[in-house]
């Protein structure tokens, strides 16, 4: 374990700012890339804008968010090179985030809208613009638009966090029956992840550039805001140290938030408290889930510093707090399980350089990890 002072982690990352571009600024490359002002071309020639009877989705496929495009990607884990990809719909401009309804409906967010997606015929049915004002549409990882996306347990609503470039977010709630956004709340900067609790009376938008969780309220739609900063908030716009995702506990509702591989901050969502755990991996994390065991599974993007750090991994973390640490090939962001909890998805698709176009497919028992190439940048998975 690494036990380095947040001195010590500040100092190092210091000595590194200037060579490396990453997720700690608003200055990376993709502020430079240029905006569209409509969808770009498809995928492939699988990609179409409807589906139908014919290409109905088999059960226990995968939806993929094409980040690095317009499309979102239906894929078979069980398949192979081109038999793994079942086709792209298009969506929206850089799809973010992805909530999946218990009626097989998608929502996805993109830098256009939340595009509504019917998986069993495989065709977008909506795309529900957003009120937020967050300037041309535009690609990369600072563009303007939808994030983080969460449904609320009856289905009612979906919540999607809104990124607004150079500024404060927003938490848009949509009303899923009219499809139409109902409410715009405040949030913070650049709302990576959304979640909701079980008894879905409380949303958490959780915003990288602000250290901290937005906690609305769904009764009076108030919001209170909960600073995880386990290195503190030094260097701001420019620290890597930031919150990225966050899982929920099952058992208790806790939020849990993974830094570096090294601390793991719990947060009481009711009282605001935050408690640091250890963790091992040691390397820069992003994506989270909980299993429905409270078993956490983290995903390690890989080094901010090659010299103190170590590579890209999976941590499956048990609730007790042991860790047993699964390394990748190359950068991901997210990850998924299959609903027996025995196949973790881990998108290659990663907010920064060094993404590819595919998903580590990891045997959670034995720890066999098979590369499966398919999409454009995939970046979350949701398992249908």
């Amino acid at each position: 374990m690494n036990r380095r002072s947040p001195g010590s982690r500040l100092a190092a990352l210091a000595a590194v700012a200037a060579a490396l571009a990453g997720c700690a600024s608003d200055a990376g490359e993709d502020r430079t890339a240029p905006a569209v002002s409509a969808p770009a071309s498809g995928t492939s020639g699988r990609t179409h804008d409807s589906g139908g009877a014919s290409a109905r989705t088999p059960e226990g496929a995968l939806l993929v968010t094409d980040f690095g495009a317009d499309t979102v990607t239906f894929v078979d884990p069980a398949g192979r090179g081109d038999a793994a990809d079942l086709g792209s719909v298009r969506v929206g401009t850089a799809p973010y985030g992805i909530a999946l309804g218990e009626d097989g409906t998608a929502w996805v967010a993109t830098a256009e809208g939340v595009a509504a997606v019917d998986t069993r015929t495989r065709e977008r049915t909506a795309l529900i613009p957003y009120r937020t004002d967050t300037g041309p549409v535009a690609t990369g990882e600072y563009r303007g638009g939808g994030m983080g996306i969460a449904l609320s347990p009856d289905g009612s609503r979906v919540y999607v966090g809104v990124n607004v470039p150079g500024g404060k977010g927003t938490l848009e709630v949509v009303d899923t029956e009219r499809r139409e956004v109902t409410r715009v709340l405040p949030a913070g900067r650049r709302p990576f992840d959304v979640d909701v609790s079980r008894d879905g009376r409380h949303v958490y938008a959780t915003n990288h550039d602000s250290f901290d969780v937005s906690v609305v309220d769904t009764g009076d739609w108030t919001t209170r805001r909960i600073e995880v900063a386990p290195y503190g908030t030094e260097g701001g716009l420019g620290s890597w140290l930031k919150p990225h995702y966050t899982a929920v506990r099952p058992s208790d509702g806790a939020l849990l938030l993974p830094f570096e591989g090294e601390r793991l901050a719990v947060v009481d969502p009711g009282t605001g408290r935050v408690r640091i755990e250890e963790m091992t991996a040691d390397t820069h994390q992003h994506g989270v889930t909980a299993g429905a065991d409270g078993t956490l599974y983290v995903v390690g993007t890989g080094p901010i510093d090659p010299s103190e750090d170590d590579g890209p991994s999976l941590t499956v973390r048990t609730p007790d707090g042991d860790e047993r640490v699964i390394p990748l090939d190359g950068p991901h962001e997210t990850v998924a399980l299959s609903a027996d909890g025995r196949t973790a998805y881990v998108s290659g698709g990663f907010t920064r350089d060094g993404y590819w176009d595919g998903l580590s497919v990891v045997d959670v028992g034995t720890g066999r990890v098979t590369r499966l190439p398919v999409g454009e940048r995939p970046l979350a998975v949701a398992v249908l």
